[in-house]
């Protein structure tokens, strides 16, 4: 978990200005991987109470924007955000608690890239979901 000085120094290499609510922000996203954005709002209001939800929603879309968090939107969830940013990793989603991982390319630096098919797109990102159940799902499904 960075420090707050580690934030602030994110923050202004992205040319953004500090402020109390972005530094919070980052701070939720970094505590929490795969957060939605209640559960970013109840972690920021730890440190901020008075924050608004609309005030949560501008920090993370600018964070989005200065690549500082990714957002992830699985099929039948609610956006997400996560600090793993820089590099062309998917997920796994467990189908029963819905509990969301990092999963790292399969081969190669990005062996994804390469589509069968690049319809002269200059591909730089492939997203790949991996769907099936996490090992307590499992587990508890045997019992």
């Amino acid at each position: 978990m960075p420090t707050p000085e580690d934030l602030e120094q994110l923050l202004r290499d992205a040319a953004l200005r500090v402020t109390r609510p972005r530094v919070a922000v980052l701070k939720a996203v970094y505590a929490q991987p795969h957060a939605d954005t209640e559960s970013i709002i109840k972690a920021v209001r730890q440190d901020l109470p008075g924050v608004s939800h609309q005030a949560v929603y501008d920090v993370l879309r600018a964070l989005t924007g200065a690549a500082l968090v990714r957002r992830i939107e699985p099929p039948g969830s609610v956006a997400r955000y996560e600090s793993r940013v820089g590099d062309n990793h998917h997920h796994a989603v467990c189908r029963s608690c819905g509990l969301i991982v990092d999963v790292d390319c399969a081969v190669g630096a990005a062996p994804c890239l390469t589509a069968s098919d690049d319809n002269h797109f200059e591909i730089d990102e492939a997203e790949v979901i991996y769907w099936g159940r996490c090992p307590d799902c499992s587990t508890a499904q045997i019992s």
